[in-house]
C-alpha cells in the first residue's frame, strides 16, 4: 500500500469509528439507534405519518421500517394502526415515552455532519460528494442499501 492509500484508509476508519461511537452514545443515552431516532423525530413534527412515507423519507426498505416500528411499538414509543379505507396503509403516531426519549437523545452524528457540510461552499460540497462516491466505487459498495443516516445498523443484519 502507498502512503496515500494508508491516509485514505485511515480517514475511512476514523469515520467508521466515529459512527460507532456516536451510535453507542445514543444507545446508552436514549436507548435508540440513529434510524429509530430519525423516525421519532419525523413523528414529532406533529402529524400522523404512514409507514410507507417514513420508509420513503428515510430511504430505508419497507422491511427495515417494519422491524424498526415493531421495536418502537413494543417499547411503547409509538402507536400503529391500519387505515380504515386502505388496509395496506399503516399509520404511526408518537407517544409520550417516545417524546421523552427524544428529549434525552443527543444530536445524531448525521445531523452534526449536515450542519457543518451545509456551510461549506458549493465547490467543496461537490468535491467531497464526488470523492466519497468514488470511495464507494473503490470498495465495491455501490449496490449496498443505505440511508443518509450515520448508523452502524443492527448487529444481526446481513447484506445480500
Amino acid at each position: 500500500m502507498t502512503s496515500r492509500s494508508d491516509d485514505a484508509l485511515t480517514a475511512l476508519r476514523k469515520i467508521q469509528r466515529m459512527t460507532e461511537i456516536a451510535s453507542k452514545r445514543l444507545a446508552q443515552t436514549a436507548g435508540l439507534t440513529p434510524s429509530q431516532l430519525t423516525v421519532l423525530r419525523m413523528l414529532a413534527e406533529g402529524e400522523d405519518l404512514s409507514a410507507g412515507h417514513v420508509a420513503e423519507a428515510t430511504q430505508l426498505k419497507h422491511a427495515t421500517i417494519t422491524s424498526l416500528i415493531d421495536k418502537l411499538e413494543a417499547r411503547g414509543m409509538i402507536a400503529r394502526w391500519r387505515c380504515d379505507t386502505d388496509r395496506r396503509r399503516v399509520w404511526l403516531r408518537l407517544l409520550p415515552p417516545g417524546q421523552a426519549a427524544l428529549a434525552e437523545a443527543p444530536d445524531p452524528l448525521h445531523k452534526t455532519f449536515s450542519k457543518r457540510f451545509d456551510i461549506l461552499p458549493d465547490w467543496q460540497q461537490s468535491m467531497l460528494v464526488s470523492a466519497l462516491e468514488h470511495a464507494v466505487t473503490l470498495l465495491d459498495a455501490e449496490t449496498l442499501d443505505a440511508a443518509p443516516v450515520l448508523d452502524i445498523g443492527e448487529l444481526d443484519q446481513t447484506e445480500k
